[in-house]
């Protein structure tokens, strides 16, 4: 047997040892999302003023500097909440944890959807000198290792130090779905650079790996497209726009914290600003939405914006909505009309016309393709097979589609719109992406959820409070194994609270549990109790 195989039976061994089963330990954890197994200890460790990062035995290089930049994050996150003494002399009886010591056993740093995201960690109650030990098969497990060791450690307000509580540590972890997303929405309103990496960042905490940019809508295009340079011109403004460059420092920050980028370009509704460029792409002057279908260049441009966008987005899939689409504006222009007319198309059969041809110019440039579930509802059957559908519209959806031996992501909008400010946190950590889906093969794929932050209300003054810590409660959801999921949501409300103030404390702007999106605190208190 192989060495990989050996790993593998190692691996499934150690968790059938350490899987969660007792409330009690449950009760006295504060890590979000809960790992796969965990077991600890009731000891104290001080943190060295040197904690070092150790990767002897690891096969990864780390040439790109991927994992010394997460260490960094590290030191900086636990020490961000309060001043750290170096100076302060205090023979405290904690022994001191000297580092971590990292092995990665893979060489390869690509980031990819279903990359192996695993790892194993390790921190003792003594040693001489004592290191925690991290172990992964790739780099974007260990980073996930690290969050998950940076929420064990606590300031300690009479030494002024650094402190691991509860060792000895043991910790299995995997997530339960390979897709755990969240939308933003630059169309609605521009939201600067600054604004979109510190989302990313909060992203990395919670361990959700997909921003799935919404970047043009109706009512803007900010982003620069090289082949079609006047696109950005339907912007807000000249200032309310996002260059090449910009995109791919996205693109570049999301990738080194282990996010995928997926971009969206939604047709052939919800692109009115499309127009303000290039008028020709409307259908006429007075309608000006879905996408001419009857002009050859509007196809063109996809064409060119979607080799843009391999250019940037190497994610595998590429989102091309198909959400909302009236096709009145077809069917009344006259010049379209007559065109549906020689074509034996009506709008229904148009619609499916269109989607279909975008879907086969995004498969030349190398994607597979998501969907929103309407082009399912009307023309499933139709659908490339490498379609992956997003559902969002309610229930049930996922079952259908798997049944039909599609693969689905779960977004419904009752559940899992973080715009929808009364949807409470409880809501979206009760929302259960494989509801009736009993058979196995049907469950593998759902290849996981997203919480979208639909942006008509949103711009960079409030897309913290809106996003946390709702966000957070459907991370666990993506993350936990489902037998490790709280049946009632109150089980976890201390655990998701003090992840709230976690946050707060790492600057990340997450309102109260109380009440729903964007709440403020009601009383004055704790962080912890509100």
């Amino acid at each position: 047997m192989g060495k990989l195989g050996v790993q593998s039976i190692l691996f499934a061994v150690i968790v059938q040892i350490l899987v969660i089963s007792a409330a009690a330990n449950i009760k006295n954890l504060k890590i979000w999302p809960m790992p796969l197994s965990v077991s600890y200890g009731h000891r104290t460790l001080q943190l060295s003023n040197d904690f070092v990062l150790k990767t002897e035995g690891s096969k990864y290089t780390d040439a790109s500097g991927i994992l010394k930049e997460g260490f960094s994050r590290l030191l900086d996150v636990v020490k961000v909440a309060h001043v750290v003494d170096a100076n302060f002399s205090y023979a405290g009886p904690s022994p001191v944890l000297m580092g971590i010591q990292v092995v990665v056993l893979s060489p390869s740093d690509e980031l990819q959807y279903g990359v192996d995201e695993s790892y194993n960690l390790t921190i003792p109650a003594h040693g001489n000198p004592a290191y925690a030990h991290l172990t992964a098969k790739t780099v974007y497990g260990a980073l996930h290792g690290l969050q998950t060791f940076s929420q064990v450690c606590h300031f300690n307000f009479t030494t002024r130090t650094i402190e691991v509580h509860q060792v000895p540590w043991t910790i299995v972890d995997r997530p339960r779905f390979s897709y755990r997303g969240l939308l933003i929405d630059s169309s609605r309103h521009y939201l600067p650079l600054p604004v979109i990496l510190k989302v990313i960042d909060s992203m990395a905490y919670a361990k959700l790996n997909v921003l799935h940019w919404h970047i043009v809508d109706t009512q803007s295009f900010p982003l620069e497209i090289p082949s079609y340079p006047k696109l950005w011109n339907g912007a807000y403004s000249s200032s309310e726009r996002y260059t090449v460059a910009d995109a791919a420092e996205i693109v570049r920050y999301a990738g080194r914290r282990g996010i995928n980028v997926l971009a969206e370009l939604d047709v052939p509704g919800h692109a009115q600003s499309w127009g303000n460029g290039y008028p020709s792409l409307w259908p006429s002057k007075d309608c000006q939405q879905p996408l001419d279908i009857s002009n050859d260049f509007t196809f063109k441009v996809i064409d060119g914006i979607l080799s843009d966008f391999s250019k940037i987005f190497k994610y595998r899939f590429v989102h091309l909505g198909g959400d909302e689409v009236d096709t009145s504006c077809w069917t009344l222009t006259p010049r379209l009309r007559k065109w549906l007319k020689q074509n034996k198309l009506n709008g229904t059969t148009a619609y499916k016309y269109f989607v279909l041809r975008a879907q086969k110019i995004a498969l030349s440039h190398g994607y597979e393709i998501i969907n929103w579930e309407e082009t399912f509802n009307n023309f499933g059957n139709k659908l490339s097979p490498k379609t992956i559908v997003h559902n969002w519209l309610g229930g049930g959806v996922a079952q259908q589609v798997t049944a039909a031996g599609l693969r689905c992501i779960v977004s419904n909008q009752d559940k899992w719109y973080l715009d929808h400010i009364d949807t409470t946190w409880q809501d979206f950590y009760s929302n259960e992406p494989l509801t009736n889906i009993t058979n196995p093969k049907q469950q593998r794929l759902v290849i996981g959820g997203e919480v979208c932050m639909w942006g008509e209300h949103i711009d960079g003054s409030n897309i913290e409070t809106t996003i946390w810590p709702r966000a957070a409660a459907a991370a666990e959801r993506l993350w936990t194994a489902y037998d490790n999921l709280a049946k009632n949501p109150s089980q976890v409300t201390r655990r998701l609270a003090h992840f709230r103030c976690l946050l707060n404390q790492r600057g990340v702007a997450s309102g109260p549990l109380t009440g729903g999106g964007r709440a403020a605190p009601e009383d004055p208190g704790s962080c912890y109790q509100q």
